[in-house]
């Protein structure tokens, strides 16, 4: 997920975000501004971390006002320091006033994203094993939360069930057997889709690896366990290890030396990064 891709795609929903803040007017920006009046508000950081959605956030005013002026001092992926001053927002005061909300529920949201992605990263610095995101997203707000993702340093997994196959359980239960949903899904599938299959326990990982499945996920499998099963696929396919994975436990998976590890925690618990626009003030 880059930064094109994202913008390309986010029009609608950022629309759709200001008209659930705005559905008729901003009565508070009315009551205090009666008409068009230029000024500017200073955008800062409160806390350390890495900043992500600088665009998004841009997009949320340029979308009230094509004249908005926004200058950065920072861009995506950066490490920025509590107190730091990141961007200034020139423009109708009552534009910036509206949009300050939404903006910045992007901005936060996206940099935790950010920030949290990157302490894992960093805890995998020097092992072979790449850090993924799940499909466990804020609904209507997946293309923002996998795009921070990777400002994090972390990498995208599918992006939805059009973008990839994964059979877990239930597809499994549906099919009969784990050798049975790999037989049919690569019946059904183009040649060039690879298969991804979630086990249990060992004996389905010796199924799933004679079956022919290209990435076996080991989901919520103890730590011995894993290890064997990866000696039983033995380079026969990828290897993922997934289930209930955070910063907190994640070292203890380094060692495995499986090629991917994917954590629901990236989008679904990654706290917000403290952020605010101060010191508003007209300009003319």
């Amino acid at each position: 997920m880059n930064e094109i891709t994202m913008l390309t795609n986010a029009d609608p929903l950022i629309r759709m975000a200001l008209a659930e803040d705005i559905t008729s007017e901003d009565i508070s920006t009315n009551a205090v501004m009666r008409e068009a009046k230029q000024g500017e508000v200073d955008l800062i950081c409160k806390e350390d971390g890495i900043i992500a959605g600088l665009s998004v956030f841009k997009r949320v005013f340029t979308l009230l006002d094509a004249d908005t002026e926004i200058t950065f001092f920072c861009q995506d992926g950066d490490e920025v320091k509590q107190g730091q001053k990141m961007g200034v927002v020139r423009g109708d005061i009552r534009v910036l006033l509206s949009g300050e909300r939404t903006a910045l529920n992007y901005l936060q949201r996206m940099s935790g994203i950010a920030t949290y992605t990157n302490s894992i990263t960093k805890l995998l610095a020097g092992s072979k094993t790449k850090l993924l995101d799940t499909r466990k997203t804020t609904p209507n707000n997946r293309i923002f939360e996998k795009y921070a993702v990777k400002a994090g340093g972390g990498y995208n997994h599918r992006y939805n069930l059009s973008d990839g196959v994964l059979l877990k359980d239930n597809h499994i239960g549906a099919a009969g057997s784990v050798a049975k949903a790999v037989e049919m899904a690569k019946e059904y599938c183009p040649f060039v889709r690879k298969i991804e299959i979630e086990v249990e326990n060992l004996d389905m990982v010796k199924e799933a690896a004679d079956a022919g499945a290209d990435i076996i996920m080991l989901d919520n499998m103890s730590h011995d366990d894993m290890k064997e099963a990866i000696r039983i696929i033995d380079g026969r396919a990828e290897t993922e290890c997934s289930g209930n994975v955070t910063r907190e436990n994640i070292a203890k998976l380094i060692d495995l030396g499986v090629d991917y590890i994917s954590s629901g925690a990236l989008t679904h618990s990654a706290p917000i990064m403290d952020i605010s626009l101060k010191n508003l003030h007209a300009t003319e």
